[in-house]
């Protein structure tokens, strides 16, 4: 199976089935066991400094032989110190968010990485592809942590009908179910952070991942809308309160301080209530936590089923 999808032939991995690249638990532990099942992991360096990137980027190197990537978050304080780490790393497979990677391709491609970007939008990948990015991350609305506007059912076809590079789609996947939908809308491979989060290697506080088994399909909710800056959450205190000074007119600014911090006060704190727990919409259908080998075998051995009974229906 895969044998021959062109992303999985390009990036030299078995299945073509990425790891979200989440800050502060996209580290080396989930990443090379991603790798290691077939996928490609994804270690999220957020605002990491460069020197704890590079210790990460070591540690998955130690743990496995395959391909993994990292996931550069181009607004980072750090990102010209990060971008200099994995070239001298020679890391073959970079994620970019929350910006324009074109100035960094040249230097990337020089050493042979491909460059995938996340875009939530149709004038966004055709104005990355045009800079020489290798493929498109179409991520939808229904994802945890910073969103775009549209949903992932009307993202990814338009965005593969739009551009001519390997489109990866991601936002409200977790099963074999979703991984064919997405191929049927054109996709040549999926990306999933949510349902990573809810594996064993994911190195969550279990309040965190305690809190997820507990979503359901209205759990979820987005703030940051004014700001320009939305991000999908699951609702507690912290999202109260950030909703409560929105709507009496907050600055950016106000807001911004608010929600400093609170992400690694929830994945690492396990303060879920007053930190920020960023998960996606498919939370609510999530109900176990598994080896990262086991969720990816799964969804695998699941294809054909799938695959049968759409043909069965026609």
């Amino acid at each position: 199976m895969f044998e021959n999808n062109r992303l999985c032939k390009a990036l030299g991995i078995k299945y073509p089935i990425f790891q979200g690249g989440m800050a502060w638990i996209g580290t080396a532990e989930l990443a090379s066991a991603v790798s290691n099942a077939g996928g490609l992991g994804i270690i999220g360096a957020g605002h990491m400094p460069p020197d704890l990137l590079r210790n990460e980027i070591k540690k998955a190197k130690a743990w496995t032989d395959n391909p993994f990537g990292v996931n550069i978050m181009l607004m980072s304080p750090f990102v010209k110190e990060v971008m200099q780490v994995v070239i001298e790393e020679r890391i073959p497979v970079i994620t970019t968010g929350a910006g324009n990677p074109a100035e960094y391709i040249p230097a990337l491609k020089e050493i042979g990485s491909r460059v995938i970007p996340v875009v939530a939008s149709v004038a966004l990948a055709k104005r990355l592809v045009r800079t020489g990015v290798d493929a498109v991350i179409a991520e939808g609305m229904e994802s945890g942590g910073h969103i775009g506007e549209i949903t992932t059912m009307s993202l990814a076809p338009q965005i593969v009908d739009a551009v001519d590079v390997p489109v990866i789609v991601a936002g409200g996947i977790a099963d074999a179910r979703g991984m064919v939908a997405a191929l049927a809308l054109g996709a040549d491979g999926v990306q999933m952070g949510t349902r990573f989060v809810l594996s064993e290697e994911c190195i969550a506080h279990e309040n965190y991942k305690k809190a997820v088994l507990k979503a359901r399909d209205r759990s979820t909710v987005v703030t940051g809308l004014t700001t320009g800056h939305p991000v999908r959450v699951l609702s507690n205190k912290l999202t109260r309160k950030f909703e409560d000074m929105e709507r009496h007119g907050a600055s950016t600014e106000e807001l911004d301080k608010l929600g400093v911090g609170k992400l690694n006060l929830a994945t690492h704190g396990g303060d879920v209530e007053n930190g920020s727990v960023m998960i996606g919409q498919i939370s609510g259908m999530l109900s176990e936590i598994k080896p990262v080998k086991v969720i990816i075998d799964d969804i695998v051995a699941q294809i054909p089923a799938t695959l049968k009974r759409v043909q069965d229906l026609c």
